[in-house]
């Protein structure tokens, strides 16, 4: 359903050939990553161990020149681990607030799942409105900021499910999965050093990527397009075969990655096909499937499949 067209802006190809040039092979999924981070969103990537996801979000870092934080979830992991912690300063003989690694432009929350429910929540302040509240006190996190989380499939020994909640803050669930073989053996040919991003620079500056989000917000959505968002997230919610639908905030983000993938092809309005390609990655995430209707008994295949007939059901806008 999905339909990759080369983006004509030339800042996102910047951004995108910078990336690629580490990542080989997914050029889907760093279309989608950077959509994401234009629109202000926070990403999801769920997949097996090994196949890239801290490349990935070290790679936006670096191309943006942003500060990057990696945080390691593990069950014992408490939120003032990820939020920080207030000491006291003999010196000054005052309480002082020490900012914990969720103080960064690019953070990435490596292995979500594998920490209790209670630590998991401790990020959502920060995913909704960019700051952190810590001993009475609000502290704002630092412009664009972007969550980048990797979860193990559920199967994997030791998780813990994501509630919903959690999962509904973030804008995409992507999957990079296992490169293909041309693009494995240039892999192996060229990252002889484990771990090295020397190749990735700059190529835009944190103030030029707040002035991308900014015009991206400015990107013109007309209402037939609007109503034909609307019929797709209601479609998801009277399915008989969908026990949850997407809700009003996969709406919002649904729209504002619309707008991004319009602005990435350097159009300032949307068209159909900008809807339609970001439904199974922004709302693949918020529905649940009805006991009984797993593809094999996987769900999240399932969940695409779903989402792509729907929205082909759904009469587009002339």
């Amino acid at each position: 359903m999905r339909k990759q067209s080369i983006p004509t802006r030339p800042q996102v190809q910047k951004l995108q050939d910078n990336i690629e040039h580490v990542l080989k092979g997914k050029s889907a999924v760093v279309r989608d990553a950077i959509i994401c981070i234009l629109a202000r969103g926070h990403m999801l990537i769920e997949d097996v161990p090994g196949v890239g996801k801290t490349t990935l979000a070290q790679c936006i870092a670096r191309s943006i020149n942003l500060s990057f934080s990696r945080i390691q979830f593990t069950s014992d992991l408490l939120p003032s681990d990820i939020l920080g912690v207030t000491i006291y300063n003999q010196d000054t003989h005052l309480f002082e607030f020490k900012p914990g690694p969720l103080f960064a432009h690019v953070v990435l929350a490596d292995e979500i799942n594998r920490s209790t429910p209670k630590t998991q929540s401790a990020l959502l302040e920060a995913m909704n409105s960019a700051e952190v509240t810590a001993e009475k006190q609000t502290f704002q996190l630092p412009k664009p900021f972007m969550v980048l989380a990797t979860q193990n499939p559920i199967e994997f020994h030791g998780t813990f499910p994501l509630p919903k909640s959690q999962m509904d803050r973030f804008m995409m669930r992507l999957h990079l999965g296992y490169p293909d073989l041309e693009n494995e053996v240039t892999v192996l040919r060229e990252q002889r050093l484990v771990g090295n991003l020397d190749a990735v620079q700059a190529v835009i500056s944190a103030e030029e990527m707040l002035k991308m989000q900014h015009d991206v917000d400015n990107v013109r959505i007309d209402d037939s397009l609007l109503q034909y968002l609307a019929r797709i997230v209601a479609a998801t919610r009277t399915h008989p075969q969908v026990m949850l639908g997407a809700s009003t905030r996969g709406a919002l983000s649904l729209r504002r990655a619309a707008q991004a993938r319009a602005y990435m092809e350097d159009r300032d309005y949307c068209v159909p096909d900008d809807i339609k390609s970001m439904v199974v990655p922004v709302l693949s995430h918020r529905v649940q499937i009805q006991t009984g209707f797993e593809l094999n008994g996987f769900t999240h295949e399932r969940e695409r499949d779903l989402l792509s007939q729907i929205t082909e059901s759904i009469e587009v806008p002339l």
